[in-house]
């Protein structure tokens, strides 16, 4: 089965699930873990300067053997160094990558570059007309962080890929909302934050109702994490997971694959995540 994509503002698409080389990979060898998410079936693979291991994702790409016109690869601007360029950094990502070019290349943090979001942003536009990144977009970005780039941007943020999951989904609300108004995909890392970092919630139950339901209209076992991808993907956000488990990856793939959850599931969930507020990342997000 062709993996499902989301269309970005550019005419470009989005692949709706990704493998990312944070969190339990950060600052790890991740070349394994993505040579066996790639023989499973995934095709979108997300990195990150800051994660320090693009060298690693390279070398996972490289040992799948997948033709790279098939894949779909991320990586994102760490801080800059004095008198360094954002271009500098890309060409020693594409190195360590071993590509000619990235598919999405993202401003991972705001903060990283204060009074400099509008210089870092024009830079990104060049280096799309160059061809060595196909979109660009940003992370972790607040409204303002936007009003702040879009005074002198030609080309809009294609995707802002952020901490999305129930127990955020009241705080991101406003900002979905601007997404939306700007044709801005949002993209969710840290989805499964209700079963993995903050269980005992009141989404449990929810998510317990709905996999019931759906196990029993596709005859097929579902799990909790399925519920949430499911809860992303029906609202056409993509889905940034990990995992070092072959099985684990062959379940997300496989999310792909079962129906969407209805309207009311979805507002069960979000009313539900609305009555508990926890942020696993970037809490610094907090205060503004």
């Amino acid at each position: 089965m062709a993996p499902l994509t989301i269309p970005l503002n550019d005419g470009k698409q989005i692949p709706w699930l990704g493998f990312g080389t944070g969190t339990a990979l950060f600052g790890k060898d991740a070349a394994n873990s993505v040579r066996v998410a790639i023989e499973n079936g995934i095709i979108h693979l997300d990195g990150a300067q800051l994660y320090r291991n693009e060298d690693s994702l390279g070398e996972g790409i490289a040992a799948a053997g997948k033709p790279r016109s098939e894949l779909f690869v991320t990586t994102k601007l760490g801080k800059l160094a004095e008198g360094q360029t954002v271009r500098d950094t890309l060409v020693e990502s594409l190195k360590q990558l071993r590509l000619d070019y990235v598919d999405l290349f993202l401003i991972h943090m705001p903060i990283h570059h204060e009074g400099k979001l509008k210089s870092v942003w024009k830079q990104f536009e060049e280096l799309q007309k160059e061809g060595l990144v196909k979109s660009i977009g940003v992370s972790n970005f607040r409204i303002k962080d936007f009003e702040e780039i879009l005074e002198v941007a030609t080309v809009v943020p294609a995707v802002n890929q952020i901490e999305f999951h129930p127990y955020v989904y009241k705080a991101a609300k406003p900002l979905l909302d601007f997404h939306k108004k700007h044709n801005i995909v949002t993209t969710s890392y840290g989805g499964l934050t209700p079963i993995v970092r903050h269980k005992g919630g009141p989404v449990d139950p929810v998510l317990a109702s709905i996999r019931g339901r759906l196990e029993k209209d596709t005859g097929k076992n579902v799990s909790e994490g399925q519920v949430l991808g499911l809860w992303l993907r029906t609202q056409g956000i993509p889905e940034i997971t990990t995992s070092s488990k072959a099985e684990r990856v062959r379940e997300y793939v496989a999310t792909q694959q079962l129906p969407d959850l209805t309207a009311e599931e979805v507002e069960e969930i979000n009313v539900a995540g609305s009555k508990v507020h926890h942020r696993a990342f970037c809490t610094w997000l907090e205060n503004n």
